[in-house]
Protein backbone atom coordinates (compact mmCIF):
# COMPACT_ATOMS: atom_id res chain seq x y z
CA UNK A 1 0.00 0.00 0.00
CA UNK A 2 1.08 3.57 -1.02
CA UNK A 3 -0.21 6.92 0.36
CA UNK A 4 -0.08 9.75 -1.59
CA UNK A 5 1.05 13.32 0.43
CA UNK A 6 -0.44 16.92 -0.35
CA UNK A 7 2.26 18.97 -1.40
CA UNK A 8 1.02 21.38 1.69
CA UNK A 9 2.17 18.80 3.78
CA UNK A 10 4.62 19.78 7.00
CA UNK A 11 7.09 17.69 8.17
CA UNK A 12 6.18 17.26 11.15
CA UNK A 13 2.47 15.86 9.86
CA UNK A 14 4.76 13.60 8.16
CA UNK A 15 6.81 12.55 10.86
CA UNK A 16 2.95 11.83 12.64
CA UNK A 17 1.30 9.94 10.06
CA UNK A 18 4.60 7.89 9.95
CA UNK A 19 4.79 7.19 13.74
CA UNK A 20 0.86 6.16 13.50
CA UNK A 21 1.60 3.72 10.59
CA UNK A 22 4.16 2.11 12.41
CA UNK A 23 2.14 2.03 15.68
CA UNK A 24 0.07 0.21 13.59
CA UNK A 25 2.27 -2.65 13.17
CA UNK A 26 3.73 -1.53 9.81
CA UNK A 27 7.22 -0.23 8.52
CA UNK A 28 6.77 2.77 6.55
CA UNK A 29 9.48 3.71 3.53
CA UNK A 30 9.39 7.64 2.72
CA UNK A 31 10.26 9.27 -0.72
CA UNK A 32 10.42 12.54 -1.22
CA UNK A 33 10.03 13.13 -5.30
CA UNK A 34 10.19 16.04 -7.30
CA UNK A 35 6.21 16.23 -7.86
CA UNK A 36 5.03 14.51 -4.71
CA UNK A 37 5.53 11.96 -1.49
CA UNK A 38 5.05 8.77 -0.86
CA UNK A 39 5.06 6.80 1.83
CA UNK A 40 5.04 3.06 1.05
CA UNK A 41 3.57 0.71 3.87
CA UNK A 42 5.28 -2.58 4.30
CA UNK A 43 3.49 -5.57 5.60
CA UNK A 44 0.36 -7.67 5.91
CA UNK A 45 -1.87 -4.62 4.68
CA UNK A 46 -4.49 -7.08 4.05
CA UNK A 47 -5.72 -6.16 7.85
CA UNK A 48 -6.84 -2.32 7.05
CA UNK A 49 -8.92 -0.28 4.98
CA UNK A 50 -8.02 3.17 2.61
CA UNK A 51 -9.67 4.89 4.58
CA UNK A 52 -8.06 4.34 8.13
CA UNK A 53 -5.53 6.77 6.30
CA UNK A 54 -7.41 9.08 3.85
CA UNK A 55 -8.75 10.97 7.16
CA UNK A 56 -5.61 12.19 7.95
CA UNK A 57 -5.62 15.51 6.20
CA UNK A 58 -2.14 15.25 4.61
CA UNK A 59 -2.88 12.19 2.69
CA UNK A 60 -3.83 13.08 -0.91
CA UNK A 61 -4.43 9.43 -1.79
CA UNK A 62 -4.47 5.81 -1.06
CA UNK A 63 -3.31 2.78 -3.49
CA UNK A 64 -2.71 -0.76 -2.79
CA UNK A 65 0.04 -2.42 -4.62
CA UNK A 66 -0.71 -6.06 -5.63
CA UNK A 67 3.05 -6.66 -6.40
CA UNK A 68 5.44 -9.02 -4.22
CA UNK A 69 8.05 -5.94 -4.60
CA UNK A 70 7.39 -3.29 -2.65
CA UNK A 71 10.90 -1.28 -1.99
CA UNK A 72 12.33 -1.70 -5.71
CA UNK A 73 8.79 -0.63 -7.16
CA UNK A 74 8.36 2.40 -9.19
CA UNK A 75 4.90 3.15 -7.25
CA UNK A 76 7.10 4.00 -4.32
CA UNK A 77 9.45 5.81 -5.96
CA UNK A 78 8.40 7.50 -8.69
CA UNK A 79 11.83 9.46 -9.56
CA UNK A 80 14.50 7.54 -11.12
CA UNK A 81 16.97 6.09 -8.51
CA UNK A 82 20.55 7.61 -9.11
CA UNK A 83 23.52 5.42 -7.54
CA UNK A 84 26.95 6.97 -6.43
CA UNK A 85 29.97 5.43 -7.06
CA UNK A 86 32.79 6.82 -5.75
CA UNK A 87 31.71 10.12 -7.28
CA UNK A 88 30.44 8.57 -10.73
CA UNK A 89 26.19 8.40 -10.87
CA UNK A 90 24.66 5.96 -12.65
CA UNK A 91 20.85 6.17 -12.61
CA UNK A 92 18.67 8.86 -14.35
CA UNK A 93 20.78 10.94 -17.31
CA UNK A 94 23.74 9.56 -15.71
CA UNK A 95 25.32 6.64 -17.61
CA UNK A 96 27.93 4.34 -16.48
CA UNK A 97 30.22 2.51 -18.40
CA UNK A 98 32.33 -0.01 -16.79
CA UNK A 99 34.89 -2.24 -18.97
CA UNK A 100 37.66 -4.52 -17.42
CA UNK A 101 39.47 -8.07 -17.92
CA UNK A 102 36.92 -10.77 -16.92
CA UNK A 103 39.59 -12.01 -14.41
CA UNK A 104 42.99 -9.99 -13.09
CA UNK A 105 45.69 -11.72 -13.74
CA UNK A 106 48.78 -9.21 -13.18
CA UNK A 107 49.24 -6.13 -11.59
CA UNK A 108 51.37 -4.36 -14.44
CA UNK A 109 48.98 -5.31 -17.28
CA UNK A 110 45.83 -4.66 -15.01
CA UNK A 111 47.24 -0.93 -14.43
CA UNK A 112 48.14 -0.73 -17.82
CA UNK A 113 45.04 -1.67 -19.37
CA UNK A 114 42.77 0.41 -16.49
CA UNK A 115 44.67 3.62 -17.98
CA UNK A 116 43.54 2.69 -21.43
CA UNK A 117 40.10 2.52 -20.34
CA UNK A 118 39.93 5.67 -18.67
CA UNK A 119 41.02 7.38 -21.39
CA UNK A 120 38.93 5.73 -24.11
CA UNK A 121 35.94 6.86 -22.02
CA UNK A 122 35.06 3.88 -19.10
CA UNK A 123 34.36 5.28 -15.73
CA UNK A 124 34.68 2.02 -13.88
CA UNK A 125 36.66 -0.82 -13.98
CA UNK A 126 35.62 -3.82 -13.64
CA UNK A 127 37.55 -7.13 -12.84
CA UNK A 128 37.34 -10.69 -11.34
CA UNK A 129 39.25 -11.67 -8.19
CA UNK A 130 36.69 -15.05 -7.93
CA UNK A 131 35.81 -16.54 -10.80
CA UNK A 132 32.62 -18.80 -10.62
CA UNK A 133 33.68 -21.44 -13.88
CA UNK A 134 31.41 -24.35 -15.12
CA UNK A 135 34.96 -26.39 -14.92
CA UNK A 136 36.54 -26.99 -11.91
CA UNK A 137 39.76 -27.09 -13.84
CA UNK A 138 39.48 -23.60 -15.02
CA UNK A 139 41.27 -20.35 -13.74
CA UNK A 140 39.30 -19.61 -10.55
CA UNK A 141 40.79 -16.27 -10.06
CA UNK A 142 43.51 -14.92 -7.54
CA UNK A 143 41.42 -14.03 -4.91
CA UNK A 144 42.21 -11.64 -2.57
CA UNK A 145 45.23 -10.74 -4.49
CA UNK A 146 43.11 -9.94 -7.50
CA UNK A 147 41.25 -7.14 -5.37
CA UNK A 148 44.91 -5.68 -4.16
CA UNK A 149 45.55 -5.32 -7.29
CA UNK A 150 42.19 -3.81 -8.75
CA UNK A 151 42.97 -1.06 -5.81
CA UNK A 152 46.56 -0.39 -7.53
CA UNK A 153 44.51 -0.10 -10.34
CA UNK A 154 41.73 2.68 -9.10
CA UNK A 155 45.30 4.15 -7.16
CA UNK A 156 46.45 4.82 -10.46
CA UNK A 157 43.29 5.94 -12.22
CA UNK A 158 40.76 6.80 -9.93
CA UNK A 159 38.56 4.32 -11.48
CA UNK A 160 35.87 2.69 -8.87
CA UNK A 161 35.89 -0.79 -9.04
CA UNK A 162 33.63 -3.73 -9.96
CA UNK A 163 34.11 -6.95 -9.22
CA UNK A 164 32.20 -10.56 -8.05
CA UNK A 165 31.46 -11.40 -4.93
CA UNK A 166 30.60 -15.16 -4.52
CA UNK A 167 29.90 -16.29 -1.17
CA UNK A 168 29.22 -14.50 2.48
CA UNK A 169 32.53 -15.74 3.06
CA UNK A 170 34.77 -12.32 2.12
CA UNK A 171 32.15 -9.71 2.17
CA UNK A 172 34.12 -7.83 4.91
CA UNK A 173 37.17 -7.64 2.32
CA UNK A 174 34.66 -6.65 -0.51
CA UNK A 175 32.69 -4.12 1.40
CA UNK A 176 36.32 -2.69 2.37
CA UNK A 177 38.07 -2.76 -1.21
CA UNK A 178 35.41 -2.87 -3.87
CA UNK A 179 32.84 0.13 -5.23
CA UNK A 180 30.25 -2.30 -6.58
CA UNK A 181 29.62 -5.64 -5.58
CA UNK A 182 28.94 -7.75 -8.16
CA UNK A 183 26.70 -10.70 -7.94
CA UNK A 184 26.29 -12.98 -10.47
CA UNK A 185 23.78 -14.57 -12.66
CA UNK A 186 24.54 -18.13 -10.69
CA UNK A 187 23.87 -16.08 -7.47
CA UNK A 188 20.95 -14.33 -8.10
CA UNK A 189 18.66 -16.66 -6.27
CA UNK A 190 21.57 -16.96 -3.51
CA UNK A 191 19.28 -15.69 -0.81
CA UNK A 192 21.66 -15.61 2.29
CA UNK A 193 23.83 -13.47 -0.22
CA UNK A 194 21.22 -11.26 -0.75
CA UNK A 195 20.11 -10.45 2.98
CA UNK A 196 23.77 -10.16 3.88
CA UNK A 197 24.37 -7.42 1.26
CA UNK A 198 21.37 -5.54 2.20
CA UNK A 199 22.95 -5.16 5.77
CA UNK A 200 25.77 -3.19 3.65
CA UNK A 201 25.13 0.04 2.01
CA UNK A 202 27.47 -1.06 -0.85
CA UNK A 203 26.20 -0.42 -4.37
CA UNK A 204 25.23 -3.88 -6.02
CA UNK A 205 25.41 -5.00 -9.27
CA UNK A 206 22.40 -7.82 -9.73
CA UNK A 207 22.91 -10.07 -12.38
CA UNK A 208 19.82 -11.52 -14.08
CA UNK A 209 19.75 -15.54 -13.73
CA UNK A 210 20.11 -16.90 -17.20
CA UNK A 211 16.57 -18.43 -16.55
CA UNK A 212 15.51 -15.97 -14.80
CA UNK A 213 11.96 -14.07 -14.95
CA UNK A 214 12.09 -10.43 -14.42
CA UNK A 215 10.01 -10.77 -11.26
CA UNK A 216 12.12 -12.91 -9.82
CA UNK A 217 15.00 -10.59 -10.28
CA UNK A 218 13.19 -7.90 -9.08
CA UNK A 219 12.50 -9.90 -6.08
CA UNK A 220 15.93 -10.46 -5.70
CA UNK A 221 16.48 -6.78 -5.67
CA UNK A 222 13.84 -6.93 -3.04
CA UNK A 223 16.00 -9.05 -0.63
CA UNK A 224 18.64 -6.74 -0.77
CA UNK A 225 16.45 -3.53 -0.59
CA UNK A 226 14.51 -4.85 2.60
CA UNK A 227 18.12 -5.43 4.28
CA UNK A 228 17.91 -1.27 4.39
CA UNK A 229 20.48 -1.05 1.31
CA UNK A 230 19.04 0.60 -1.56
CA UNK A 231 22.25 1.27 -3.70
CA UNK A 232 21.01 -1.93 -6.48
CA UNK A 233 22.10 -1.27 -9.68
CA UNK A 234 20.11 -4.62 -12.40
CA UNK A 235 22.07 -5.76 -14.77
CA UNK A 236 20.77 -7.71 -18.50
CA UNK A 237 23.45 -10.08 -19.03
CA UNK A 238 21.29 -12.94 -21.77
CA UNK A 239 19.29 -15.39 -20.75
CA UNK A 240 18.83 -18.83 -21.97
CA UNK A 241 17.02 -19.84 -24.87
CA UNK A 242 16.66 -22.53 -27.57
CA UNK A 243 19.11 -20.06 -29.68
CA UNK A 244 22.82 -21.86 -29.81
CA UNK A 245 24.55 -19.54 -32.55
CA UNK A 246 24.95 -17.55 -29.47
CA UNK A 247 26.02 -18.48 -25.47
CA UNK A 248 22.96 -16.48 -24.48
CA UNK A 249 20.10 -14.36 -25.86
CA UNK A 250 20.03 -10.76 -24.65
CA UNK A 251 17.08 -9.38 -23.64
CA UNK A 252 16.87 -5.68 -24.25
CA UNK A 253 12.79 -5.78 -23.69
CA UNK A 254 14.14 -5.99 -20.32
CA UNK A 255 15.06 -2.30 -20.26
CA UNK A 256 11.67 -0.58 -21.00
CA UNK A 257 9.79 -3.41 -18.69
CA UNK A 258 12.11 -2.82 -15.74
CA UNK A 259 12.13 1.06 -16.08
CA UNK A 260 8.23 0.74 -15.87
CA UNK A 261 8.28 -1.23 -12.70
CA UNK A 262 11.08 0.20 -11.13
CA UNK A 263 13.11 3.47 -9.95
CA UNK A 264 16.20 1.08 -10.12
CA UNK A 265 19.00 1.43 -12.92
CA UNK A 266 19.40 -1.00 -15.14
CA UNK A 267 23.03 -1.34 -17.36
CA UNK A 268 23.43 -3.93 -19.96
CA UNK A 269 26.52 -6.76 -20.11
CA UNK A 270 26.65 -7.64 -24.35
CA UNK A 271 29.69 -9.39 -23.58
CA UNK A 272 28.35 -12.59 -21.36
CA UNK A 273 25.17 -12.58 -23.50
CA UNK A 274 27.28 -12.98 -26.71
CA UNK A 275 29.93 -15.13 -25.84
CA UNK A 276 31.86 -13.95 -29.16
CA UNK A 277 33.17 -10.58 -29.43
CA UNK A 278 32.04 -9.64 -33.00
CA UNK A 279 28.51 -9.46 -31.94
CA UNK A 280 29.17 -7.05 -28.70
CA UNK A 281 29.52 -3.87 -30.70
CA UNK A 282 26.00 -4.01 -32.18
CA UNK A 283 24.52 -5.02 -29.04
CA UNK A 284 26.48 -2.14 -27.28
CA UNK A 285 25.03 0.34 -29.48
CA UNK A 286 21.69 -1.18 -29.49
CA UNK A 287 21.69 -0.92 -25.60
CA UNK A 288 22.23 2.54 -25.38
CA UNK A 289 19.28 3.33 -27.55
CA UNK A 290 17.31 0.82 -25.81
CA UNK A 291 17.20 3.36 -22.70
CA UNK A 292 19.86 1.58 -20.33
CA UNK A 293 21.71 3.64 -17.92
CA UNK A 294 25.19 1.74 -18.99
CA UNK A 295 27.51 -0.82 -19.69
CA UNK A 296 29.38 -3.66 -18.80
CA UNK A 297 32.08 -4.28 -21.47
CA UNK A 298 35.32 -7.33 -20.91
CA UNK A 299 38.06 -5.79 -22.34
CA UNK A 300 41.79 -7.56 -22.53
CA UNK A 301 45.31 -6.19 -23.76
CA UNK A 302 45.54 -9.65 -25.49
CA UNK A 303 42.30 -11.41 -25.64
CA UNK A 304 44.19 -14.64 -27.35
CA UNK A 305 46.08 -14.80 -24.56
CA UNK A 306 43.32 -14.08 -21.44
CA UNK A 307 43.33 -16.62 -18.80
CA UNK A 308 39.81 -16.62 -19.23
CA UNK A 309 37.04 -15.89 -21.81
CA UNK A 310 39.12 -13.87 -24.23
CA UNK A 311 36.78 -14.86 -26.75
CA UNK A 312 34.59 -11.91 -25.51
CA UNK A 313 36.91 -9.72 -24.92
CA UNK A 314 37.48 -6.51 -26.78
CA UNK A 315 40.68 -5.35 -27.74
CA UNK A 316 42.24 -1.93 -25.98
CA UNK A 317 41.42 -0.65 -29.50
CA UNK A 318 38.27 -2.33 -30.23
CA UNK A 319 36.49 -0.20 -27.35
CA UNK A 320 38.40 2.93 -28.08
CA UNK A 321 36.33 2.59 -31.32
CA UNK A 322 33.22 1.76 -29.90
CA UNK A 323 33.11 4.56 -27.02
CA UNK A 324 33.28 6.83 -29.81
CA UNK A 325 29.80 5.84 -31.29
CA UNK A 326 28.63 5.32 -27.21
CA UNK A 327 29.45 8.96 -26.79
CA UNK A 328 27.40 10.12 -29.27
CA UNK A 329 24.26 7.61 -28.95
CA UNK A 330 24.63 8.76 -25.59
CA UNK A 331 24.00 12.10 -25.78
CA UNK A 332 21.19 11.53 -28.28
CA UNK A 333 19.76 10.10 -25.05
CA UNK A 334 20.27 12.43 -23.18
CA UNK A 335 22.83 10.86 -20.91
CA UNK A 336 26.20 11.94 -19.49
CA UNK A 337 28.91 10.02 -19.02
CA UNK A 338 31.03 11.19 -16.20
CA UNK A 339 34.81 10.05 -16.64
CA UNK A 340 36.24 12.45 -14.15
CA UNK A 341 37.03 10.49 -10.78
CA UNK A 342 39.61 11.68 -8.72
CA UNK A 343 42.97 10.08 -8.44
CA UNK A 344 43.92 8.90 -5.18
CA UNK A 345 48.14 8.35 -4.83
Amino acid sequence: MIIHVTHDAKDSEIDTLISNIEEAGFRAHRSDGERRTIIGLIGDTSRVDENDFKKYRIVKAVYRIQSPYKKANRRFHEDDSVIDIDGVKVGGSHFMVCAGPCSVENEEDTVALAKALKDAGANTLRGGAFKPRTSPYSFQGLGIEGLRILNTAKQETGLPIVSELMGTEHIDEFVDMVDVIQVGARNMSNFDLLKALGQTNKPVLLKRGMSATIQEWLMSAEYIMAGGNDNVIFCERGIRTFETATRNTLDLQAVPVIQKESHLPIVIDPSHAAGTRYVIPSMAKSAVVSGANGLQIEVHQDPENAWSDGQQCLTPAEFKDLMQHINILAEMEGKTITNDPIVQK
